[in-house]
């Protein structure tokens, strides 16, 4: 958070997103607001004790407000306690879409990346099935976001963390050859493609909740749902559509984590595995990116609550270059 330090009351300011906002009630009877504020660069857990809203109206879920507070230690996280809050106007000359988060790749870069990685496949019928699910899809993978909080939650998000995934399978399969690459590949390029029907977005583009078939159905059955009605559309073998239908409903893993039934199949199994480890990356470099050498992130709740070390042996950036010069 890039909040700027007032040396002569010691208060920190500056303008920030809020992504959530709650009014809570305290064990003394009073009430506190319980926030998340964020902008391109991170977010911060915040809390303004004694709230009155006759006093401070309610920040509304992502609008741009202007913060004064002191920065503290709960829990082994950074925590910052609210003086002052208030929404923006016209003179602060801040826009909504400075704040919002984007990958480092252009949407349409990546996209192109995948389509020519796909146009490369020997198998008609998988190349079939992918080009035309992108195609149906094409106009808002350029930017939409891959989650709501977690991993590659910004835009563009969906698409580097697709591109991320295919990249690691490319390198997967050119060392093990049981692994059928083209499959694999499919796989990665789909397994979240229906989380476009699965998130709301607001004006900006950033998640702000579930669509009713998100809720009630969730991305991993609506692609494969997707994903059968263009197999047989196109004519696809039945094995392939359930190969790929598979892969999609199985992909996280394990089925606390949501997965319908277990991988059942090598290329299932790697794909799990990949997109685990991508999303776990993402984090991990994400947290690590603003501590200081030698210190320690706040606890990452998608790592088991585990805190992670900045040895400072390299520059740490969450996003890599993932379109080939």
């Amino acid at each position: 958070m890039n909040f700027q330090k007032n040396e002569k009351t010691g208060f920190y300011e500056g303008f920030a997103l809020v992504k959530s906002c709650d009014k809570k009630s305290a064990k003394n009877g009073t009430f506190f607001l319980d926030a998340v504020l964020g902008d391109k660069d991170g977010e911060i857990y915040a809390k303004m004790w004694d709230y009155r809203e006759e006093n401070t109206p309610m920040p509304k879920v992502n609008t741009i407000v202007k913060v004064r507070g002191m920065l503290q230690q709960y829990n082994g996280n950074d925590q910052f306690i609210i003086q002052r809050i208030r929404a923006v106007n016209d003179e602060d000359g801040v826009k909504l879409s400075d704040f919002v988060k984007s990958a480092d790749c252009k949407g349409e870069d990546m996209l192109e990346t995948i389509i020519g990685i796909v146009n490369g496949f020997s198998d008609e019928e998988l190349k079939a099935v992918v080009l035309s699910m992108i195609e149906d899809n094409k106009t808002a993978l350029v930017t939409f976001p891959a989650a709501e909080k977690l991993h590659h939650a910004m835009l563009g998000g969906l698409l580097y963390h697709t591109l991320s995934i295919v990249r690691l399978a490319e390198c997967v399969c050119g060392i093990y050859p049981c692994i059928d690459r083209e499959l694999l590949i499919s796989g990665a390029v789909l397994h979240d493609i229906a989380k476009i029907r699965e998130y709301s977005l607001n004006d900006a583009g950033v998640v702000d909740g579930h669509t009713l078939e998100g809720m009630l159905l969730g991305h991993l059955v609506m692609g494969a749902e997707d994903v059968g009605r263009k197999c047989d559309e196109l004519n696809v073998t039945s094995e392939k559509k359930f190969l790929l239908q598979h892969m999609l409903i199985s992909h996280h893993g394990q089925l606390e984590f949501g997965a319908a039934v277990r991988p059942g199949f090598i290329e299932a199994e790697v794909l799990s595995q990949l997109d685990m480890f991508d999303a776990n990356i993402y984090e991990m470099a994400d947290a690590l990116k603003d501590v200081e050498v030698g210190g320690f992130t706040n606890r990452l709740w998608m790592l088991d609550n585990r805190r992670f070390y900045n040895h400072g042996r390299i520059d740490v950036q969450p996003q890599a270059n993932i379109i080939e010069e």
